[in-house]
Protein backbone atom coordinates (compact mmCIF):
# COMPACT_ATOMS: atom_id res chain seq x y z
CA UNK A 1 0.00 0.00 0.00
CA UNK A 2 1.31 3.49 -0.83
CA UNK A 3 1.58 6.34 1.66
CA UNK A 4 -1.60 8.09 0.49
CA UNK A 5 -3.64 4.88 0.83
CA UNK A 6 -2.20 4.40 4.31
CA UNK A 7 -3.17 7.93 5.25
CA UNK A 8 -6.76 7.64 4.01
CA UNK A 9 -7.23 4.28 5.70
CA UNK A 10 -6.05 5.47 9.09
CA UNK A 11 -7.40 9.01 9.36
CA UNK A 12 -10.93 8.19 8.24
CA UNK A 13 -13.31 8.09 11.17
CA UNK A 14 -16.59 6.21 11.12
CA UNK A 15 -18.98 5.66 8.23
CA UNK A 16 -18.90 7.91 5.19
CA UNK A 17 -22.00 9.65 3.94
CA UNK A 18 -23.26 10.33 0.42
CA UNK A 19 -26.43 11.55 -1.19
CA UNK A 20 -27.75 12.64 -4.56
CA UNK A 21 -29.12 16.18 -4.78
CA UNK A 22 -31.31 17.74 -7.47
CA UNK A 23 -31.80 21.50 -7.61
CA UNK A 24 -33.86 23.81 -9.80
CA UNK A 25 -34.62 27.50 -10.05
CA UNK A 26 -32.71 29.92 -7.81
CA UNK A 27 -30.80 27.60 -5.52
CA UNK A 28 -27.60 27.66 -3.52
CA UNK A 29 -25.97 26.12 -0.47
CA UNK A 30 -22.87 26.71 1.60
CA UNK A 31 -20.92 23.82 3.11
CA UNK A 32 -19.23 25.06 6.32
CA UNK A 33 -15.76 23.90 7.25
CA UNK A 34 -15.76 20.48 8.89
CA UNK A 35 -13.20 17.99 10.12
CA UNK A 36 -13.40 15.79 7.08
CA UNK A 37 -12.82 15.22 3.40
CA UNK A 38 -15.55 15.65 0.82
CA UNK A 39 -16.45 15.93 -2.86
CA UNK A 40 -19.25 16.72 -5.30
CA UNK A 41 -19.72 15.07 -8.70
CA UNK A 42 -21.90 16.85 -11.26
CA UNK A 43 -24.27 14.43 -12.99
CA UNK A 44 -26.31 16.91 -15.00
CA UNK A 45 -26.93 20.60 -15.58
CA UNK A 46 -24.68 23.55 -14.83
CA UNK A 47 -23.83 25.36 -11.62
CA UNK A 48 -21.08 27.33 -9.93
CA UNK A 49 -18.45 26.55 -7.32
CA UNK A 50 -18.19 29.43 -4.84
CA UNK A 51 -15.15 29.82 -2.58
CA UNK A 52 -13.99 32.45 -0.13
CA UNK A 53 -11.80 34.94 -1.97
CA UNK A 54 -11.65 32.97 -5.23
CA UNK A 55 -13.38 33.58 -8.55
CA UNK A 56 -16.54 31.49 -9.13
CA UNK A 57 -15.89 28.38 -11.23
CA UNK A 58 -18.46 27.08 -13.73
CA UNK A 59 -19.38 23.42 -13.25
CA UNK A 60 -20.63 21.13 -16.02
CA UNK A 61 -21.66 17.44 -16.21
CA UNK A 62 -18.78 15.22 -15.16
CA UNK A 63 -16.94 17.94 -13.23
CA UNK A 64 -15.81 17.25 -9.69
CA UNK A 65 -15.25 19.47 -6.66
CA UNK A 66 -12.84 18.05 -4.06
CA UNK A 67 -12.32 19.52 -0.58
CA UNK A 68 -9.38 17.49 0.84
CA UNK A 69 -9.50 19.18 4.24
CA UNK A 70 -13.18 20.08 4.52
CA UNK A 71 -12.66 23.75 3.63
CA UNK A 72 -15.79 25.90 3.48
CA UNK A 73 -17.24 26.35 0.00
CA UNK A 74 -20.57 26.66 -1.76
CA UNK A 75 -22.55 25.63 -4.83
CA UNK A 76 -25.02 27.91 -6.56
CA UNK A 77 -27.09 28.45 -9.71
CA UNK A 78 -25.15 31.68 -10.39
CA UNK A 79 -22.00 33.50 -9.25
CA UNK A 80 -22.46 35.09 -5.83
CA UNK A 81 -20.73 35.80 -2.51
CA UNK A 82 -20.08 32.69 -0.41
CA UNK A 83 -21.62 34.09 2.77
CA UNK A 84 -24.86 34.95 0.94
CA UNK A 85 -25.62 31.25 0.59
CA UNK A 86 -27.68 29.33 3.16
CA UNK A 87 -25.98 26.50 5.01
CA UNK A 88 -26.66 23.06 3.57
CA UNK A 89 -25.46 19.72 4.92
CA UNK A 90 -25.88 16.18 3.71
CA UNK A 91 -28.91 14.12 4.54
CA UNK A 92 -29.69 10.58 3.54
CA UNK A 93 -33.14 10.72 2.00
CA UNK A 94 -33.99 10.46 -1.71
CA UNK A 95 -33.81 13.55 -3.94
CA UNK A 96 -36.89 15.19 -5.42
CA UNK A 97 -38.08 13.03 -8.36
CA UNK A 98 -39.01 15.96 -10.62
CA UNK A 99 -36.91 17.67 -13.30
CA UNK A 100 -33.86 19.60 -12.16
CA UNK A 101 -31.40 22.21 -13.40
CA UNK A 102 -28.48 20.78 -11.44
CA UNK A 103 -27.99 17.16 -10.39
CA UNK A 104 -25.01 15.99 -8.33
CA UNK A 105 -23.69 13.49 -5.81
CA UNK A 106 -22.24 14.80 -2.57
CA UNK A 107 -19.94 12.52 -0.56
CA UNK A 108 -17.84 12.98 2.57
CA UNK A 109 -16.39 11.36 5.62
CA UNK A 110 -15.04 12.74 8.83
CA UNK A 111 -11.39 12.42 9.69
CA UNK A 112 -10.19 10.77 12.89
CA UNK A 113 -10.06 13.57 15.49
CA UNK A 114 -10.11 16.04 12.62
CA UNK A 115 -6.62 14.99 11.50
CA UNK A 116 -5.57 16.24 8.09
CA UNK A 117 -2.36 14.55 7.00
CA UNK A 118 0.35 16.77 5.58
CA UNK A 119 0.09 15.02 2.20
CA UNK A 120 -3.50 16.30 1.93
CA UNK A 121 -2.64 19.77 3.22
CA UNK A 122 -0.35 20.22 0.23
CA UNK A 123 -3.38 20.23 -2.09
CA UNK A 124 -5.40 23.37 -2.82
CA UNK A 125 -8.14 23.91 -0.24
CA UNK A 126 -10.89 23.32 -2.81
CA UNK A 127 -10.11 21.62 -6.12
CA UNK A 128 -12.26 21.75 -9.29
CA UNK A 129 -11.54 18.89 -11.71
CA UNK A 130 -12.73 17.85 -15.16
CA UNK A 131 -11.76 14.16 -15.17
CA UNK A 132 -10.87 12.40 -18.41
CA UNK A 133 -13.52 9.67 -18.29
CA UNK A 134 -12.55 8.37 -21.73
CA UNK A 135 -9.07 7.52 -20.48
CA UNK A 136 -10.36 6.37 -17.10
CA UNK A 137 -13.58 4.40 -17.62
CA UNK A 138 -13.11 2.93 -14.14
CA UNK A 139 -13.90 6.36 -12.67
CA UNK A 140 -17.13 6.55 -14.66
CA UNK A 141 -18.04 3.07 -13.41
CA UNK A 142 -17.26 4.14 -9.86
CA UNK A 143 -19.58 7.15 -10.17
CA UNK A 144 -22.33 4.81 -11.37
CA UNK A 145 -21.75 2.39 -8.50
CA UNK A 146 -21.86 5.17 -5.92
CA UNK A 147 -25.02 6.62 -7.45
CA UNK A 148 -26.69 3.19 -7.39
CA UNK A 149 -25.55 2.59 -3.81
CA UNK A 150 -26.95 5.93 -2.66
CA UNK A 151 -30.27 5.18 -4.35
CA UNK A 152 -30.50 1.57 -3.19
CA UNK A 153 -29.86 1.69 0.56
CA UNK A 154 -29.72 -2.11 0.60
CA UNK A 155 -28.26 -4.36 3.32
CA UNK A 156 -24.63 -3.57 4.05
CA UNK A 157 -24.91 -0.03 2.65
CA UNK A 158 -22.70 1.41 5.41
CA UNK A 159 -19.87 -0.92 4.38
CA UNK A 160 -20.23 -0.55 0.61
CA UNK A 161 -20.62 3.21 0.75
CA UNK A 162 -17.50 3.74 2.83
CA UNK A 163 -15.51 1.49 0.46
CA UNK A 164 -16.83 3.37 -2.58
CA UNK A 165 -16.00 6.71 -0.98
CA UNK A 166 -12.45 5.51 -0.28
CA UNK A 167 -12.05 4.44 -3.92
CA UNK A 168 -13.57 7.66 -5.22
CA UNK A 169 -11.24 9.86 -3.16
CA UNK A 170 -8.16 7.93 -4.33
CA UNK A 171 -9.21 8.16 -7.99
CA UNK A 172 -9.96 11.87 -7.70
CA UNK A 173 -6.57 12.53 -6.12
CA UNK A 174 -4.97 10.60 -8.97
CA UNK A 175 -6.87 12.78 -11.43
CA UNK A 176 -5.58 15.92 -9.75
CA UNK A 177 -2.00 14.73 -10.01
CA UNK A 178 -2.50 13.71 -13.66
CA UNK A 179 -3.98 17.07 -14.61
CA UNK A 180 -1.12 18.87 -12.88
CA UNK A 181 1.68 17.19 -14.82
CA UNK A 182 4.71 16.62 -12.67
CA UNK A 183 2.90 17.76 -9.53
CA UNK A 184 3.96 15.85 -6.47
CA UNK A 185 3.23 16.38 -2.84
CA UNK A 186 6.53 17.56 -1.32
CA UNK A 187 6.02 15.21 1.60
CA UNK A 188 6.35 12.18 -0.69
CA UNK A 189 8.34 13.69 -3.56
CA UNK A 190 11.58 13.86 -1.56
CA UNK A 191 13.07 10.35 -2.03
CA UNK A 192 14.87 10.28 1.32
CA UNK A 193 11.91 11.44 3.39
CA UNK A 194 9.56 9.22 1.37
CA UNK A 195 11.76 6.19 2.16
CA UNK A 196 11.71 7.02 5.88
CA UNK A 197 7.93 7.48 5.83
CA UNK A 198 7.53 4.20 3.99
CA UNK A 199 9.58 2.43 6.66
CA UNK A 200 7.49 3.95 9.45
CA UNK A 201 4.23 3.10 7.68
CA UNK A 202 5.30 -0.46 6.90
CA UNK A 203 6.58 -1.18 10.39
CA UNK A 204 4.82 0.77 13.15
CA UNK A 205 5.72 -2.10 15.49
CA UNK A 206 9.46 -1.72 14.94
CA UNK A 207 11.60 0.09 17.57
CA UNK A 208 12.70 2.84 15.21
CA UNK A 209 15.38 5.35 16.15
CA UNK A 210 16.22 8.61 14.40
CA UNK A 211 19.59 7.15 13.42
CA UNK A 212 17.97 4.15 11.71
CA UNK A 213 15.64 6.45 9.78
CA UNK A 214 18.59 8.66 8.78
CA UNK A 215 20.33 5.63 7.29
CA UNK A 216 17.17 4.69 5.35
CA UNK A 217 16.84 8.26 4.08
CA UNK A 218 20.54 8.46 3.20
CA UNK A 219 20.89 11.75 5.06
CA UNK A 220 22.83 13.15 7.98
CA UNK A 221 20.96 13.40 11.28
CA UNK A 222 20.83 17.20 11.15
CA UNK A 223 19.67 17.35 7.53
CA UNK A 224 17.13 14.57 8.07
CA UNK A 225 15.56 16.16 11.15
CA UNK A 226 15.33 19.55 9.45
CA UNK A 227 13.93 18.23 6.17
CA UNK A 228 11.47 15.84 7.82
CA UNK A 229 10.03 18.58 10.03
CA UNK A 230 9.85 20.95 7.06
CA UNK A 231 7.88 18.54 4.86
CA UNK A 232 5.88 16.54 7.38
CA UNK A 233 5.22 19.32 9.85
CA UNK A 234 6.61 17.58 12.93
CA UNK A 235 9.82 15.81 14.11
CA UNK A 236 10.37 12.16 13.09
CA UNK A 237 9.71 10.63 16.52
CA UNK A 238 6.59 12.73 17.03
CA UNK A 239 5.30 11.54 13.66
CA UNK A 240 6.16 7.93 14.56
CA UNK A 241 4.17 8.11 17.79
CA UNK A 242 1.23 9.71 16.01
CA UNK A 243 1.32 7.09 13.26
CA UNK A 244 1.41 4.23 15.76
CA UNK A 245 -1.60 5.64 17.57
CA UNK A 246 -3.46 6.28 14.29
CA UNK A 247 -2.87 2.64 13.35
CA UNK A 248 -4.06 1.62 16.80
CA UNK A 249 -7.20 3.70 16.37
CA UNK A 250 -7.84 2.05 13.00
CA UNK A 251 -7.51 -1.41 14.56
CA UNK A 252 -9.87 -0.41 17.37
CA UNK A 253 -12.32 0.87 14.77
CA UNK A 254 -12.14 -1.96 12.25
CA UNK A 255 -11.35 -5.09 14.29
CA UNK A 256 -12.35 -6.88 17.47
CA UNK A 257 -8.72 -7.56 18.40
CA UNK A 258 -7.98 -7.35 22.14
CA UNK A 259 -6.14 -4.31 23.41
CA UNK A 260 -2.95 -6.21 24.23
CA UNK A 261 -2.71 -7.54 20.67
CA UNK A 262 -3.28 -4.09 19.20
CA UNK A 263 -0.60 -2.64 21.47
CA UNK A 264 1.98 -5.14 20.19
CA UNK A 265 1.02 -4.54 16.53
CA UNK A 266 1.72 -0.81 16.85
CA UNK A 267 4.98 -0.94 18.76
CA UNK A 268 4.01 -0.90 22.44
CA UNK A 269 5.37 -3.56 24.75
CA UNK A 270 2.44 -3.42 27.16
CA UNK A 271 -1.26 -2.70 27.04
CA UNK A 272 -0.77 -0.07 29.75
CA UNK A 273 1.85 1.84 27.75
CA UNK A 274 -0.39 1.89 24.68
CA UNK A 275 -3.47 2.94 26.67
CA UNK A 276 -1.56 5.77 28.36
CA UNK A 277 -0.19 7.10 25.06
CA UNK A 278 -3.59 6.73 23.40
CA UNK A 279 -5.31 8.66 26.17
CA UNK A 280 -2.79 11.49 25.91
CA UNK A 281 -3.30 11.73 22.15
CA UNK A 282 -7.05 11.14 21.86
CA UNK A 283 -8.29 12.31 25.24
CA UNK A 284 -10.04 9.05 26.08
CA UNK A 285 -9.23 5.41 26.79
CA UNK A 286 -8.98 2.93 23.88
CA UNK A 287 -12.02 1.00 25.08
CA UNK A 288 -14.13 4.14 25.22
CA UNK A 289 -12.87 5.15 21.78
CA UNK A 290 -14.03 1.81 20.37
CA UNK A 291 -17.44 2.23 21.98
CA UNK A 292 -17.80 5.76 20.63
CA UNK A 293 -16.91 4.62 17.09
CA UNK A 294 -19.56 1.89 17.23
CA UNK A 295 -22.13 4.40 18.47
CA UNK A 296 -21.19 6.86 15.71
CA UNK A 297 -21.59 4.16 13.06
CA UNK A 298 -25.07 3.37 14.33
CA UNK A 299 -25.97 7.06 14.44
CA UNK A 300 -24.74 7.50 10.86
CA UNK A 301 -27.45 5.15 9.64
CA UNK A 302 -30.23 7.09 11.41
CA UNK A 303 -32.52 9.24 9.30
CA UNK A 304 -31.54 12.93 9.58
CA UNK A 305 -33.82 15.75 10.65
CA UNK A 306 -35.04 18.10 7.94
CA UNK A 307 -34.72 21.83 8.37
CA UNK A 308 -37.04 23.74 6.07
CA UNK A 309 -36.20 27.41 6.64
CA UNK A 310 -35.24 29.34 3.50
CA UNK A 311 -31.81 30.89 3.38
CA UNK A 312 -30.85 34.54 3.00
CA UNK A 313 -31.99 36.21 -0.20
CA UNK A 314 -34.70 33.62 -0.70
CA UNK A 315 -32.28 30.99 -1.99
CA UNK A 316 -33.27 27.42 -1.28
CA UNK A 317 -30.78 24.94 0.14
CA UNK A 318 -32.19 21.65 -1.08
CA UNK A 319 -33.42 19.45 1.76
CA UNK A 320 -31.23 21.03 4.40
CA UNK A 321 -30.54 18.80 7.35
CA UNK A 322 -29.08 18.70 10.83
CA UNK A 323 -25.81 16.80 10.97
CA UNK A 324 -23.55 15.44 8.24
Amino acid sequence: MDILSDVLATVRGGVGGARRIRESGAWGMRYPSFAGLGFHIVLGGTGWLITRGGAPVALHPGDVVLAPAGTEHGLSHAPCALMSLPVGTMGDFPPDPGPSDFDFICGAYRLQRGQVHQSLRELPEVVALSPDYARHPELRSLVGLLDADVAGRGPGAAVTRTALLDLMIVHLLRQWREQHAGAEWPVIADPGIAAALRAIHDGPDKPWTVQQLCVIAGMSRTAFNRRFAELVGKPPMTYLIGWRLSCGAQLLRDTQAPLAAIARRVGYSTEFAFASAFRREYGLAPGRFRQDVRAAELAATAKPVRVGDPGPGGLRAGERTVGL
